[in-house]
């Protein structure tokens, strides 16, 4: 009897603690990367900037991903980033200047897979944000990558609108 309620409590509770575990997941893939328009590091090192900007969107592309239904799989092929701001030389150091002038924007394809394999949508992509300065709604005002994080849920949620089963 106590093994019993001692399991039925465990597989209880690791239902509870993995809700994400069934939820869709996401492949992304940046081809030809150092043809991008602008993925410029300011004063980091051009490969540290570059990996740790990647592992940014990949995650954020996961988040948005997990609000599919389960099974689903999102694939996503980068083929160009504009970051939002342009770098600038100072001296010996460079600096991102973010302006109005320099929005984000970012090319890529896309592919929602069914548990079975088959493409349940696709499209290529132009996303662009041009007035990523004059909203007052950024939830990601001091996170990296804010804008262009703000850019990705903004089509994610147009696109898959009738998708999306969880936020």
């Amino acid at each position: 009897m106590k093994q019993s309620i001692l399991m039925v409590t465990l597989l209880t509770a690791s239902f509870l603690l993995a809700p994400n575990a069934f939820a869709a997941t996401s492949e992304v893939t940046w081809t030809d990367y150092k043809s991008y328009r602008d993925i410029n590091e300011g004063n980091d090192g051009r490969k540290q900037f570059r990996e740790r900007t990647f592992k940014d969107l990949e995650k954020h592309f996961a988040k948005l991903a997990a609000t599919l239904p389960a099974g689903k799989i999102l694939k996503i092929d980068v083929t160009d980033v504009d970051l939002a701001g342009d770098t600038h030389h100072g001296g010996i150091n460079r600096t991102r200047i973010v302006k109005e002038v320099y929005s984000p924007r970012m090319n890529f394809s896309y592919q929602v897979l069914d548990a079975d394999g088959a493409v349940v949508q696709s499209d290529d992509v132009v996303v662009k944000d041009m007035s990523f300065m004059s909203g007052s709604n950024l939830k990601y005002r001091n996170k990296s990558l804010g804008y262009e994080k703000k850019m990705l849920d903004d089509w994610f949620e147009k696109t898959f609108k009738e998708m999306i089963v969880s936020k």
